[in-house]
């Protein structure tokens, strides 16, 4: 049976973060999620000044301005942190930080419930946190490694058109409608929305530059430094606008680009 719990969200995405808060009351309506916080800075204050009134974390590995582990950097966190995020990459890391269990994105109820129930053996057996053991925890995440989409069926003109995900340089949106852009240069329309397209594109190949455009790796010509930190990619085939990472993602673009 799942506790009632008091839970902090640390997530930038707000509709992950509403579908995780209502995946959390189907299973126990008495669950409360007592702050959702979107940001590194946003977190380390309220952490900070918390004084832990809480049970549990549930934490996105990429925020906005950076890996949410520097959260964990900066304060001190007793209680445990269950991490949910689309990137494997970053598990052991995560098990440093008080993490007992690894969750990918898209997660479903099922999922959820098995992590608490996993953090209500953990805590009911008095099992210290720094004594769980990771190995149990990568294999898990391993057998639930993310097949991501290799390939899109395209309405276009009247057919359905076959896609290669590797094949298209860019996604772009604007007024709710979302663009792939081929490495031939061709446009089509596609129904998914780019938080979507994040969770099931491969982010070895694929990166959301900003709210607008998630580039192919294979598409980048060069790399320009902008304004205030920001940079500057040129892709091809070159958008009708420019694609800027912003300056809290330069390094974490960097860092991927340097793999």
């Amino acid at each position: 049976m799942i506790p009632n719990l008091r839970i902090i969200l640390i997530e930038d995405e707000a509709a992950t973060a509403r579908n995780l808060e209502f995946i959390l009351k189907e299973i126990n309506p008495d669950i409360e999620v007592v702050a959702t916080l979107q940001s590194i800075a946003e977190s380390v204050d309220y952490l900070s000044a918390c004084n832990h009134d809480y049970d549990l974390i549930f934490s996105d590995i990429r925020l906005s301005d950076g890996l949410s582990f520097e959260i964990f950097r900066q304060t001190s966190i007793k209680k445990p942190v269950i991490f949910v995020t689309a990137y494997s990459d970053y598990a052991l890391e995560a098990f440093r930080n008080n993490g007992i269990d690894y969750v990918l994105k898209p997660f479903d109820k099922e999922e959820i419930q098995r992590t608490l129930l996993k953090y209500n053996t953990i805590i009911a057996a008095d099992i210290k946190l720094e004594q769980t053991k990771t190995s149990a925890l990568l294999q898990q995440l391993q057998s639930a490694r993310k097949n991501y989409k290799k390939s899109f069926l395209i309405h276009y003109c009247g057919r359905l058109i076959p896609v290669e995900s590797a094949k298209i340089s860019w996604f772009y949106t604007a007024n709710e409608i979302v663009y792939a852009c081929t490495a031939d240069g061709q446009k089509y329309t596609i129904e998914f929305t780019l938080e979507q397209l994040e969770r099931e594109l491969n982010p070895e190949l694929f990166f959301r530059a900003n709210r607008q455009f998630i580039v192919n790796r294979n598409a980048i010509d060069t790399i320009e430094y902008f304004f205030n930190g920001r940079l500057l990619i040129k892709i091809h085939p070159s958008p009708d606008e420019q694609v800027i990472v912003s300056k809290a993602k330069a390094m974490m673009f960097r860092k991927w680009l340097d793999q």
